[in-house]
């Protein structure tokens, strides 16, 4: 089953961040909503829950799916072995390509970036509004290193689109009262999603992207569950969340 209830992220175990924003609630309405405000056409894609792992319920997800956001529970241990992972496996990042990936500099903004890497590597399927946020930062980071797109989102330069209003008053929404910008939360967002065949999960805390094998969009969803399980499997906690980018309902 997944969790509603602990839904807050981001993981209280990364290096200290000067700057920390109010936690994104796991909640789809909020991140479609969110998701609009700073330039995705929802008319089109919006965001769903994923109510469980087996087939009949991944069934009830619209497709085609684009990207899928996992909520998870971290711990010490769970973060000293991603870093152990991350030492013995260079070979990834650099095989990916052009995934669009960025680092997380920002305190509880994982919700924020699991969107970004949701959508920033869909944009040929997307529609993006004129001069928008999203359309904006996309345009002025593609160059950029993962490094620099965290800082640019961090700190962006004079004239540049800033999100932190539309986070802000995102985290404000939501069914249960979000926890302050200074509150630690030991959950963590990341992203899936399919790139040339392959399956990439894309978290800003880590090395660079990870490539958990072949997929393809019409089994990416099938995919992340898979992987899915092999995290319940770690943290040994059901406390865990998937939120998938797919085709809005009509």
């Amino acid at each position: 089953g997944c969790s509603r209830f602990a839904v807050y992220s981001c993981s209280s175990y990364i290096p200290e961040m000067p700057k920390k924003w109010i936690p994104l609630e796991s909640n789809p309405e909020v991140i479609t909503e969110f998701a609009l405000r700073i330039g995705l056409d929802t008319n089109k894609w919006a965001f769903h829950d994923v109510f469980g792992l087996d087939d009949e319920l991944l069934a009830m997800v619209p497709q085609p799916v684009l990207a899928v956001m996992l909520l998870f529970p971290v711990t010490k241990e769970s973060d000293e072995a991603d870093r152990k992972a991350d030492e013995a496996r260079p070979a990834d990042a650099a095989g990916s390509g052009d995934v669009y990936y960025m680092k997380q500099t920002i305190g509880n903004a994982c919700g924020t970036i699991a969107v970004l890497h949701s959508i920033g590597n869909n944009l040929q399927q997307l529609s993006l509004a004129p001069d928008s946020f999203l359309e904006r930062f996309y345009s002025a980071t593609k160059p950029l290193s993962p490094a620099a797109r965290g800082a640019y989102l961090e700190s962006p330069p004079e004239n540049a689109p800033d999100i932190q209003e539309a986070h802000q008053a995102a985290g404000q929404k939501g069914n249960t009262a979000p926890p302050p910008p200074e509150q630690d939360v030991d959950l963590h967002f990341i992203a899936f999603v399919e790139h040339q065949g392959q399956l990439w999960e894309l978290d800003g805390r880590r090395a660079g992207p990870i490539n958990h094998g072949p997929t393809q969009q019409n089994t990416l969803l099938k995919d992340v569950a898979r992987v899915t399980k092999d995290f319940i499997a770690r943290t040994n906690s059901l406390n865990f969340n998937l939120i998938a980018l797919a085709a809005a309902e009509v």
